[in-house]
C-alpha cells in the first residue's frame, strides 16, 4: 500500500525495525558454476519481445525533486498489444549513486502491498539501504500503474461516494451473520465501482503489466540488465519479471516471498480464497504460539505476560472478548474494543522485528484492562485516541482500490462473495484468530463481483531457468508471507538460491548483519550465499529485562539505533488500537 490505505481499510504499514548487529559470522558467498544445463536458460518469449522490443525507449525528462532526488513521469501504453492506443502515466524517482565513476547501474526497488509507492520507498532508501549499495547504484522507484504518484485508479466519482461504501467495511474483519452481511454488501458495491468507474485502469493493473513497465524503464535509465530488490508483494513482481524476461536481469533479490502459483490460483486452487492458498494466517498463528511459548519460558522479568500459563490465559482472554467487547469510558465518551480489534492489533504487531515484546505488551494491557486495571485502561485510551487522530477525509485516498485491483486482477477467486463466511470460518479453524483476519481481505475479488479482467495477465509458467541466479529470502516467523512460500518459490525456480533468516517480523533485510550482507553482496556481485545458509537475527524476543518503571506501557528498550527498513507493506486489517496503521 501507499503507506496508507483508505482511512478505514489501511492495508498495511508494518513496522520493520531492522538493526544491523552481528550475531553470526557470515559464510563466504559462492557463485553458481556455469554448467551445460545453465546454458539452456530460457529466453524472453516471442510474445513479450513483440510487445516491448519494437517500442521506442522513452526519454525521461529528469528534474530535481525532494531536495535529494530526481523525478520524471512518462506515458506508457495502457495495453502493450495496442502501442498506439490509450496511455497511462507512471512516475519514476531516483537517488543517484554516490560514486558515479564506479556505478554498477540502477537498483530498482518495490516495497510491496500491492499498492505500495516505489517512488516513496526509493526516496527513503538512504535511511535503510547499506552504504555499499548507495555508493554503487542509482536507486530507482517506479510507481506501479494506478498507484502512488502514477495516474491513479479511482473506483468512485467522489470521496462521499467512496465513504458510503467503505463505511460498511470499517472493521478489522466481520464476525457474525449481521456484520458479515453488511461487509459483503459493501464489498459487492466496491467491486462494482472498480469494475465500472475504475474499469479502464483496473483492467490493466496486473503484475504482468507492471513487469512490462519495469522492463521499459530498465531501458529508459540505460541499464543493459535489470537489478532488482523487492519485498513482500514485490517478490511476486520480481518472480514475474524473472519468468517473463529470464535473460534480461543481472540480479533479482526477493525478500518475504509469495509463491506465484498460490497468488494466481493455479489449477484447482483458484476455487479457494487467497489465504487458503497462501496460508498467511498459518504463519501468523505459528508466530503467536511461539511468542507465548517463549514468554512462558523467559519468565516475568523478561515478558510482561509470563504470569501463569500464557497460552491458556490468552485463550481465555480472546474468548472473553469474543463474547463481549471491552468498553472503556472517560469524560469524553466510551470506546469499545472488539475481538476483531484485538486480533487486528496483534497481527499488526507481528510485523515488527520486536514482535515478541509488542505482542506480549498488548495482550498484557488488554488483559489487565479487562480485569479492571485503571493504568491499563488509561494506556489503551491513549493508544485509541492517538490512532483516531491518524487519517483524513480529503483528498481521495485510492489505496484500497490500488491493492484490490492488483489482487483481484492477478488471481482466480471463488465466484460468489456469499461463500466467504464459510471459507473464512474454515481458515480460522486451521489457523486460529488469524484465519478470518486474512481471509476477508479479498471478498471484493469474487468473480461475479469484480468483473473487470486483464486479458494480458501472466498466469505462468513460473519455473523458467533464468540466465542469472535469483536470490530468494525468507524468515521463519513472517506473519504475512509464510516462510513455506519462500521455500516453495526457491524450489520452483531452477536457478535460484534460498537464504533463510530466524528474525521476527515481515521480511529479513536489515534485521542482522548476516542477512543484510548476504543480500548486499549478491546485488553487488551476483554471488549467492552458501546452500542451506541460515542467518541469525540481531534480536530475539524476551532477551532483555523489563525496566521496573515500564508499567503498562509498551517497552521499546529492545530497539537500538541503526538503519531501519521503513514500512514494508502487505495487506492487514484495521484496528481501533492502532487506527489503520498497524
Amino acid at each position: 500500500m501507499h503507506i496508507s490505505r483508505s482511512r478505514f481499510l489501511v492495508a498495511g504499514v508494518a513496522g520493520l525495525a531492522g538493526i544491523a548487529l552481528a550475531l553470526s559470522a557470515s559464510v563466504p558467498a559462492q557463485a553458481f558454476t556455469p554448467t551445460a544445463e545453465a546454458a539452456k536458460s530460457a529466453t524472453t518469449s516471442k510474445a513479450e519481445r513483440k510487445r516491448l522490443d519494437k517500442l521506442k525507449t522513452p526519454k525521461l525528462g529528469w528534474y530535481k525533486c525532494y531536495g535529494t532526488a530526481e523525478c520524471a513521469t512518462v506515458k506508457v501504453p495502457l495495453d502493450y498489444d495496442k502501442p498506439k492506443g490509450a496511455k497511462t502515466e507512471i512516475a519514476v524517482l531516483r537517488i543517484k549513486a554516490k560514486n558515479q565513476k564506479k556505478k554498477i547501474g540502477s537498483l530498482f526497488l518495490n516495497p510491496g502491498g500491492p499498492g505500495g509507492s516505489s517512488t516513496e520507498f526509493a526516496l527513503f532508501a538512504p535511511s535503510f539501504l547499506s552504504d555499499s549499495l548507495l555508493e554503487r547504484f542509482d536507486i530507482v522507484g517506479v510507481d506501479p500503474r494506478g498507484i502512488g504518484a502514477s495516474a491513479n485508479i479511482k473506483c468512485f466519482k467522489s470521496v462521499k461516494e467512496q465513504t458510503a461504501v467503505l463505511n460498511g467495511m470499517n472493521v478489522a474483519f466481520p464476525l457474525g451473520k449481521k456484520e458479515e452481511a453488511k461487509y459483503i454488501k459493501s464489498a459487492k458495491a466496491f467491486g462494482k465501482g472498480c469494475s465500472t468507474t475504475g474499469k479502464s485502469i483496473a483492467g490493466a493493473m496486473s503484475t504482468a503489466e507492471v513487469a512490462r513497465d519495469m522492463e521499459l524503464m530498465r531501458r529508459a535509465v540505460g541499464d543493459k540488465k535489470l537489478t532488482y530488490l523487492g519485498f513482500s508483494y514485490g517478490t511476486a513482481l520480481g518472480q514475474y519479471y524473472a519468468n517473463m524476461f529470464p535473460d534480461r536481469f543481472r540480479a533479482i533479490a526477493v525478500d518475504g516471498n509469495i509463491d506465484p502459483r498460490q497468488w494466481v490460483g493455479a489449477g484447482k486452487s483458484g476455487n479457494q480464497i487467497l489465504d487458503a492458498r497462501m496460508k498467511s494466517a498459518d504463519g501468523a498463528y505459528k508466530a503467536l504460539k511461539e511468542i507465548l511459548k517463549r514468554c512462558d519460558k523467559a519468565g516475568e522479568q523478561y515478558c510482561p505476560y509470563a504470569a501463569g500459563d500464557p497460552l491458556k490465559n490468552f485463550t481465555a482472554l480472546a474468548k472473553k472478548l469474543r463474547a463481549k467487547p471491552l468498553v472503556i469510558e472517560d469524560d469524553f465518551g466510551s470506546y469499545k474494543i472488539t475481538y476483531a480489534d484485538f486480533v487486528g492489533a496483534l497481527l499488526g504487531s507481528l510485523y515488527s522485528t520486536y514482535a515478541g515484546e509488542e505482542v506480549a505488551s498488548i495482550i498484557a494491557m488488554v488483559g489487565q484492562a479487562a480485569n479492571g486495571g485503571a493504568a491499563a485502561k488509561a494506556g489503551l485510551l491513549e493508544r485509541i485516541k492517538a490512532a483516531r487522530s491518524i487519517g483524513y477525509d480529503f483528498p481521495y485516498d485510492n489505496s484500497f482500490e490500488a491493492q484490490s485491483a492488483v489482487i483481484c486482477t492477478d488471481g482466480k477467486h471463488p465466484k460468489y462473495a456469499s461463500s466467504w463466511p464459510a471459507s473464512t470460518a474454515l481458515r480460522d479453524v486451521k489457523a486460529p484468530y488469524f484465519g478470518r483476519a486474512w481471509g476477508w481481505l479479498t471478498v471484493q475479488c469474487a468473480t461475479n463481483t469484480w468483473k473487470v479482467k486483464d486479458e494480458d495477465a501472466y498466469r505462468g509458467p513460473f519455473n523458467k531457468r533464468t540466465a542469472k541466479p535469483v536470490l530468494v529470502v525468507g524468515n521463519y516467523w513472517d506473519p504475512a508471507t509464510n516462510y513455506a512460500a519462500s521455500v516453495s518459490s526457491s524450489k520452483l525456480l531452477p536457478n535460484s538460491r534460498l537464504l533463510t533468516s530466524d528474525n521476527w517480523g515481515h521480511t529479513a533485510y536489515g534485521t542482522g548483519v548476516c542477512a543484510t550482507d548476504a543480500i548486499d553482496r549478491y546485488l553487488l556481485t551476483g554471488k549467492v550465499p552458501a546452500k542451506g545458509k541460515v542467518c541469525r537475527a540481531a534480536h530475539q524476543p524476551f532477551t532483555e529485562k523489563i525496566p521496573a518503571d515500564d508499567g503498562d506501557k509498551l517497552s521499546t528498550k529492545a530497539v537500538k539505533p541503526g538503519k531501519q527498513l521503513p514500512p514494508v507493506v502487505a495487506p492487514k486489517p484495521v484496528s481501533i488500537l492502532t487506527g489503520g496503521i498497524l
